[in-house]
């Protein structure tokens, strides 16, 4: 796996890097936003795996992730900040971020959350057979003023399409709209989301959740 990691603290990078070499991953450090970006653009589709720091010189790790973000919708991004308010959460995966690790983190699970991740990345869920008669009804949930449509993945509100909703952001949408009465624990909504065992802060789903809101 080639991992860029960017993160400005060199005694962090260093620690990493051990645990890194250890899973046997190519990785390249970037210490400041305009080195990230410099070397990220050198071969955008090269690119396994990124774990940005927020607080960057020369370039903030947010204005990164979203420069990164328009040259690809597909390169896992896991944010690593001692920023751990909800609204910098919820910013954070509106720039792209795919997970968010609050320092002091452990490298065994920065580690596991990054080998989750991958999986997660580089599986395709298996498509069950659905019988032509209930292909429409498979295909969409709808309620008074709000309209789900599993084929085109998109989510529609009072007619208007609902924009730049992320892969995970329209799983957990399904998954509420298909059981609309039921309660969900955030274990549920992380295994409807990530489909794997979550490592991280379960409030991971609450900033997705407030964002849907």
């Amino acid at each position: 796996m080639k991992l860029l990691m960017i993160e400005d603290n060199k005694s962090v990078s260093e620690m990493m890097q051990m645990f890194f070499q250890k899973e046997g991953w190519d990785v390249t450090f970037a210490y400041d936003g305009i080195e990230a970006i410099d070397l990220f653009n050198e071969d955008p589709d090269s690119w396994d795996m990124i774990t940005l720091d927020l607080n960057l010189p020369k370039k903030d790790g947010m204005e990164v992730a979203k420069e990164i973000r328009a040259k690809s919708q597909t390169v896992p991004i896991i944010m690593l900040t001692a920023r751990d308010s909800d609204s910098d959460q919820v910013l954070g995966f509106e720039m792209g971020a795919d997970d968010y690790v609050t320092k002091p983190f452990s490298p065994i699970t920065l580690v596991a959350r990054i080998k989750a991740l991958q999986r997660r990345a580089h599986t395709e869920p298996e498509k069950e057979a659905v019988p032509e008669e209930s292909s429409k009804q498979a295909m969409d949930i709808e309620t008074d003023n709000f309209k789900l449509n599993i084929d085109t993945r998109e989510a529609y509100l009072d007619n208007k399409l609902i924009p730049d909703l992320t892969p995970k952001e329209f799983e957990l949408l399904k998954t509420l709209a298909q059981k609309p009465r039921q309660v969900f624990s955030r274990e549920q909504l992380l295994a409807a989301g990530w489909n794997y065992e979550y490592y991280g802060d379960e409030r991971t789903v609450d900033a997705h959740v407030k964002k849907l809101r």
